[in-house]
Order: C-alpha cells, then sequence, then structure tokens
C-alpha cells in the first residue's frame, strides 16, 4: 500500500508540472465538466458541443447559439474499473490491472485535491466493489486502498451491467472515468446513454501480449475468464492474425463510437508511460469533447 502510494505521488507530480508549465491552468481543468446551471447563450463557434445549441434561440434567424453554464463547484468524478480476469495480463506487477488501479489512484488523488467528490465502482460480472461519492482525502486513500486490496470473486466481465448499475447510482451529472480493456460486447447502447446524461471518458488499457503472440510451437493457453485451458499451435496458422485482428477492429470501433458520442477516449499500453497519453487527453478534454 505504502508502495503504491509513493508511486502515485510521483505520477501525480509528474502530471502537475507537465499541466502547469504547459497549459498554464490548474489540475482542476482536468475535470471541469460541462455544468448544470444556465448561465447566457452565445453565438456558436467551431468545436463546441452540439448538445449546447439552443434551437429556441438559433430558430429566431439570427445565427446559431449555444448555451453557457456556470462551472459547478462541486465535481462528482466516478470511477468505473474493470477488476476481471482479463485484466490479469502481462509481466509482473505490470499486468493490465496493475496499470489500471495506478490511473485511477492517480486521477483520484488529483480530483480529491480540487474539492471533487470522488466515487468507485470496481466491477467484473458483478459489483465487485462500491464506495458512494464523498469529498476530501481521507475518502481518496479509502478509494486507493480498496483498489490495492481487492480481490475479485468473479473473473468474468459485464461493461453493461456496470453501467446499468452506475446510471441507478448518479442522480446528477458527473464525469464517468471507465478504465477497462473493453472485450466485451453489446454495451455501446446503454453506454451511449450514458453519454447523453454524463461526462465520460473512456481509458483502455492493453497489453502487447494479447497481440504480438511468440512463434513457440504448440503451447496451452489459459482463458483467464472462463478458467478453460487450450492448446495453441502459435507458430503456423491463422491464430494470431486473428488474435491481432479482433483488437485492431475493436479500437477501431471504441473509437468511431466515442468519437460520435462526445466520449473521450485514450489507449494505454501496460509497456506506455501513462502520464504523457493522461496530460495529452487532458488538453483536449480543455478544448472540446474530443477523443484523443
Amino acid at each position: 500500500m505504502k508502495e503504491l502510494l509513493k508511486k502515485l505521488r510521483r505520477y501525480e507530480i509528474r502530471i502537475r508540472k507537465a499541466i502547469n508549465s504547459q497549459m498554464q491552468g490548474d489540475f482542476h481543468s482536468i475535470f471541469k465538466g460541462t455544468g448544470l446551471e444556465f448561465d447566457d447563450v452565445r453565438q456558436y463557434q467551431y468545436g463546441d458541443d452540439v448538445r449546447t445549441i439552443d434551437w429556441n434561440v438559433s430558430a429566431k434567424g439570427h445565427g446559431t447559439f449555444v448555451k453557457t453554464f456556470k462551472e459547478e463547484k462541486e465535481q462528482t468524478i466516478f470511477f468505473l474499473l474493470d477488476v476481471s480476469g482479463s485484466q490479469q495480463i502481462g509481466d509482473k506487477q505490470k499486468q493490465k490491472l496493475d496499470v489500471a488501479k495506478e490511473i485511477c489512484g492517480v486521477l483520484c488523488l488529483a480530483s480529491a485535491k480540487e474539492s471533487s467528490q470522488n466515487g468507485l465502482l470496481c466491477f467484473s460480472d458483478r459489483k465487485e466493489s462500491y464506495l458512494r461519492p464523498s469529498k476530501g482525502k481521507k475518502h481518496a486513500y479509502e478509494i486507493i486502498n480498496t483498489i490495492a486490496t481487492i480481490k475479485p470473486e468473479s473473473n468474468k466481465t459485464d461493461l453493461n451491467k456496470a453501467i446499468l448499475l452506475t446510471l441507478n447510482i448518479l442522480k446528477r451529472r458527473s464525469v464517468i472515468i471507465i478504465i477497462s480493456d473493453f472485450i466485451d460486447e453489446d454495451y455501446f447502447h446503454n453506454l451511449k446513454g450514458m453519454a447523453r446524461k454524463h461526462d465520460v471518458v473512456m481509458i483502455r488499457v492493453t497489453d502487447k501480449r494479447e497481440t504480438h503472440l511468440p512463434g513457440l510451437g504448440i503451447v496451452p493457453v489459459k482463458d483467464l475468464e472462463s478458467g478453460k485451458n487450450m492448446w495453441i499451435n502459435t507458430s503456423f496458422g491463422d491464430f494470431k492474425e486473428k488474435i491481432t485482428g479482433f483488437s485492431e477492429t475493436n479500437y477501431e470501433n471504441i473509437l468511431k463510437f466515442s468519437n460520435r458520442n462526445q466520449i473521450n477516449f485514450v489507449s494505454i499500453d501496460t509497456k506506455d508511460d501513462f502520464v504523457p497519453k493522461l496530460i495529452k487527453l487532458f488538453k483536449v478534454r480543455n478544448k472540446s469533447l474530443k477523443s484523443v
């Protein structure tokens, strides 16, 4: 736990320095939402969220206008952390789940220091752990302790169930950060509904072992979610091509979906230094709701 906190603090310091030097802004802008309290209208500018267009004012024929909102003083940041079996891929101490936990912890600490409320849902195909949104560093450390010590009861994944549960939990507009490999099916419909109501960020964590298998001949492979073992020929046949093709197709589908639905999206490999990628994501969030 102490080692995790030391690592998170180092990452947070790096992000803060980069944000302050490159953006001339503070860390609060990372979690800036669209707000809830109506303020005024102004003319539409390129890059504005089309969902903020005031059609009644625009219909008067003097141009296209968008609504502006007063920024909320207390933003709610809600983390959805995938702890299913497919996250347990990668080197020792550097599995997808380890990286996902670090990202979640860094963002949680940073959010707490800006007086945002933080909440957490760890999920597999069920609710593994839930902490209701609350403010303060003490609560942030409780979240970090939860993700550091969690032992999932199930290895399976049901992203759709996690989305529906979150929609039932959160009654007011929030920033929802989903950290997962997004290896699942039939969740786009409800995720689209979530994006209409909330500000959604998708952080995809991958590992090259899933797409760049070495030619080792016939080897046993274990499905971490089902627990089943199978023998695969990694030197011949089209198995590697199918695996690579699935990963690339999955990435393209998520990217297109996020672009269509005003969702911020970034993909991070376990070998990557995730800090620069998060900084790039935050830069884009400050300009408009587009994916990177």
